[in-house]
Formats: C-alpha cells, structure tokens, sequence
C-alpha cells in the first residue's frame, strides 16, 4: 500500500513538470541506461576477446616451438636444458608470454622462467598432449592462474618425444582487460557528455516551442484549437515564409473550395484567382478586401505573425459576404426605385404648383393641356416598361434606373421589341447583373458625346434569356479584356467590383456575356440559359 502511495505520488509530481522538463529527464535516463549498458556489454566483450586471443597465442606458440628441429634435437642430449633454457626464454621475451615449459614424457620441466623451477614436475594436465592432442587450459601453477596451451613434440616416425607447454597469467590477461575497459569507460563518459549536452540543447529547444507548458496543458490546447478551427464558420489560414499553405479550417475550405491536400502547397498552385494568390503570396497586412471567387463574394484580412524579428507568415482570416453582396444590390436598385419616387413626387409637386398657378392666373383651359400632358408623357413611361418587361423585379429596376438616368441629364430606353414575362432566373443575379450594366452604362454616356444615351433590350425565348445595355459613351478602354476582373473600373481608382460582381453571376447561372464597341459607345450582352419551360415569350423574336 505504501508503495503504490509512493508511485502515485511521483507521478503527481511529473505531471507538474513541463513537457520539456519531463522529456529532458526521460531522454537522461535513456542516455545514461544506453551508456552504462553499452560500456557493460563492451567490457565483457573484450574479456572475451582478450581471453580467446591469448588462448590463440599460446597455442600457435606452444606448436611453432614443437616443430622446431632443435627442440627435438635438444631432447636427446645428456643436458637438454643448456641448450633449450636460453632458447625457451629467448622466444618468451620476444613474443610477450609469461612463460614456455619444455618437458620430458613424464612431466620434468627443462626450461623454466624460473630456474629454480627445473627438474621439478609440470603443475597441469599433460595426458591429452601424451596422447598426441594440442589442448588449451586455465590452471593454477607456479606463477598463478594462467591460460596455458600444452602440444607434444615429435620425431619424425610422429612419436611423442617430449611436451611444449606456453602461457600467460590471467593477472597479465586481466590487466589488460582493465585497460580496454578503462578505455571503454573514458569512451561511453565521453558519449554520455555528449548525449547530455544534446539532449540539454534539445530540451531547451522544446522548451523553447512548447513555452513551458505541461503535456496537460499542451494537450488541452490542442483539443481547443483543433475544436475552435471546426466551429469556426469564418475561413481561417495561415500561410509560411516560403509562400506555403501550413493550415485551413473547414470554413476555408468550403468558401475556396480547396482541395483536400491543399495543406503544405504553394498558394499559387491551389487554383485560387490571380489576385487572392497574389494577396496570401504577399504576406502583407490587409485589411477587408473584397475579393470574388467562382461563386462568392469574400472579405479577406491578411495580418503577418512575427516573433521578435523573425517572420512567421501571415494569418488569412475570410468572411462570406456573398447574401450580403447580393442583399445590398438588392437593396440598391430598391434605393434607386425609392429614390425615382421621390425624384417622380419632387416634379408632380413642381407640375401641381404650376397647374394651380395657371388656374389662378384664370388660365383653366391650359392648366388642363398641361396637366393632361405630364399625365400622359408619365403614364407612358410606366406603360412602356411594364408592357415590355412583365418580371416584376426587372420592371421596378428599369423604372428606378430610367428615374435615376433622367437626373443625371442621360435618356435611357428601352428597347420596342423588348418582350419578357417571368423569368425563373434567380432575381438577385440578375438586379446584380442588369443593374451595375446600366450604372457604367449611365457612367460612360454622361462622359460620351451629346445627347446622352443608353439603350436596353430584354428578351427571352428558344432557352435562352438576352440583355443587351448600349451606351453613347467613349467606348472600351484598351485594357477591356481585363474589365471583368476584380479592382478593373473606368474611374481609374483602382477600386472597381461591379463588372467582375457581374462577371461571376453571369459564370454562376451557366451564361455568357460579351463586350464590343458600337458607333457611339460600348455594348454589354448577357446570355442566360433558361431551363425548360421556365419562359413565356409574349410574341418576342429568339434573341440574337
């Protein structure tokens, strides 16, 4: 119980570290586990390796001095140790071995290192070298434990005449085990420095990233960031250095449509519009800018993220404005045909006053032609364009903007064989479309030659909705091929959105629209396709 106390109170303790503190700890461990098992196993492979090395040595030495001829030579003379003593010793001292025992059958050494020791009988197995086997042995002799390797000397009818035995002391191995491993242990200190000090740099570097936070809390973050980019409706992007999509939420994606490996791509390669590429490209602060898409109208803000000097990227924030776009077209041609009214009650006032001054001036027979005349000019108007054009929606556009044109000293008309009945097109594209037309329209005549004009036709038939908007103005510019485009305008601010806001509802329903140059000024035609049975042509021609 006590024990499982203390383990639940080690744990409540790391848990209070900070992720980097909890992974420096955890990789020290690791690197002083990995060296002290490393030394360990290298220490213990080299007493192996020692250990067979000697065996090897002794044995190679043991036979090199069995096959000698004077070795066997020596074994017949009265004396064999006068002349195989200093031999012995000479080949010991040159080959680094504690000793080399040259004995009879029986086991009477006749060399020895120490002199003493010869005559005496060899400390060690001799039967399987009498039996005419090379063999290898860990004893205790004169000098101490040893390896020693015990090999028989031969005649040349390959008899035993006399053994060879050649070893070294485990002390002389052990000593030089010792040295590998202290080798070994100034290596795997050295390895255990250099891990620590990488793994000091490598925790001050998460340290660094993960600002001190516990894994807790890290994680916590994550689960909040990662909730807060799924709830977000509004679009959300950031953008690195080297021009490189690094995140988008899910509103992002919706409203660009993006692919699903957008993420680690270069914003220009995302199939974006030249003109928002180029903003998220730039990396530069802005500020609510318009931009259109294939069928949205968004507002981006771009802000670049800096940490002290060094420069992150930049977060894209996009917000859809594409109902209130429309909305607000909407809004304007109701503006507009507001407007109209109150242009059309400021002039049946001016026209009232008059009529009550000629008939106070006793003047009743013309009070009455000019009154019957104003009622007549309007109701023709109104006639004229509600005849022609039976979709409600288009009609008080058309009467707004005929209100609106009048005001600026421009006459708009419409077109007598203009025929067209309820249309089952959406009717905000099409205020959006036929109302920013005839606006540059009404721009451009009012810039153009005198009389002001701007003529409209409007008709459907065979599938297929026209409208066609002409103007007496100066006609296109040299750059009309950019005109449908975002920021292009013919005030030269640079500012423009209503052909490009047309472009994309004309894209948007599946339709045309094309530009061309006219005697006097420029002409717009749009061509909407309508689906089945979704027209009444009221006696109109097929457009053309």
């Amino acid at each position: 119980m006590v024990k499982v106390k203390t383990l639940t109170t080690v744990t409540s303790r790391l848990a209070l570290w900070s992720l980097a503190r909890q992974m420096f700890v955890l990789q020290v461990v690791v690197v002083l586990v990995t060296v002290v098992a490393c030394t360990v196993l290298t220490s213990l492979h080299v007493h192996r390796l020692l250990t067979d090395e000697a065996a090897m040595t002794t044995r190679r030495v043991a036979i090199s001095v069995a096959d000698s001829p004077s070795v066997l030579a020596a074994l017949g003379d009265p004396d064999p140790s006068a002349a195989l003593q200093p031999y012995a010793e000479r080949i010991r001292s040159e080959t680094g071995l504690d000793f080399i025992t040259i004995m009879n059958t029986q086991g009477r050494r006749y060399t020895h290192r120490n002199p003493s020791q010869i005559g005496k009988r060899f400390l060690g197995t001799i039967a399987p070298a009498l039996a005419g086997r090379t063999f290898t042995e860990t004893y205790t002799g004169t000098l101490g434990p040893s390896m020693r390797a015990v090999t028989p000397v031969r005649d040349a009818a390959g008899r035993v005449r006399g053994l060879v035995s050649a070893g070294i002391t485990i002390q002389k191995i052990s000593e030089q085990v010792r040295g590998q491993i202290v080798s070994a242990v100034l290596a795997g200190l050295l390895g255990l420095v250099a891990g620590l000090a990488g793994t000091y740099l490598a925790g001050a570097r998460l340290r660094r990233h993960t600002h001190g936070l516990r894994s807790a809390e890290l994680d916590r973050m994550y689960d909040h960031h990662d909730a807060i980019l799924h709830a977000v409706r509004e679009g959300l992007l950031l953008v690195d250095t080297g021009r490189r999509l690094t995140l988008c939420n899910d509103g992002a994606r919706e409203l660009l449509g993006l692919p699903a490996d957008a993420e680690g791509r270069p914003v220009t390669e995302l199939g974006l519009p030249a003109s928002l590429a180029e903003l998220l490209a730039s990396g530069e602060d802005r500020s609510d800018e318009i931009h259109l898409t294939g069928e949205r109208v968004l507002v981006v803000s771009s802000s670049a993220v800096r940490s002290g000097s060094r420069s992150l990227g930049s977060v894209v924030t996009l917000r859809d404005h594409t109902e209130l776009q429309a909305l607000t077209g909407q809004l304007d041609a109701e503006r507009g045909f507001a407007e109209s009214l109150r242009a059309a009650a400021h002039e049946a006032a001016n026209r009232l006053h008059t009529v009550v001054t000629l008939v106070e001036l006793g003047r009743a027979d013309q009070a009455v032609a000019f009154a019957t005349e104003e009622l007549r000019t309007a109701q023709q108007l109104t006639d004229r364009v509600v005849g022609a054009v039976r979709e409600p929606v288009l009609a008080a556009l058309l009467l707004g903007k005929t209100a609106e044109a009048a005001e600026r000293g421009v006459e708009l008309s419409i077109g007598p064989d203009s025929e067209l009945d309820d249309v089952v097109l959406n009717p905000r594209d099409l205020v959006t479309i036929l109302g920013n037309l005839i606006d540059n329209a009404v721009e451009a005549a009012m810039n153009g030659t005198r009389p002001a004009r701007v003529h409209v036709r409007l008709s459907a038939g065979d599938g297929v909705f026209l409208a066609r908007v002409a103007d007496s103005g100066p006609g296109l510019p040299a750059d009309a091929a950019e005109m449908f485009r975002r920021g292009w305008t013919t005030k030269g601010d640079g500012r423009g959105l209503g052909l490009a806001m047309v472009g994309q509802a004309v894209r948007r329903l599946g339709g045309t629209i094309e530009a061309g140059q006219e005697d006097e000024g420029a002409v717009f035609t749009v061509r909407l396709p309508i689906p089945d049975g979704a027209a009444r042509v009221a006696g109109g021609t097929a457009p053309s």
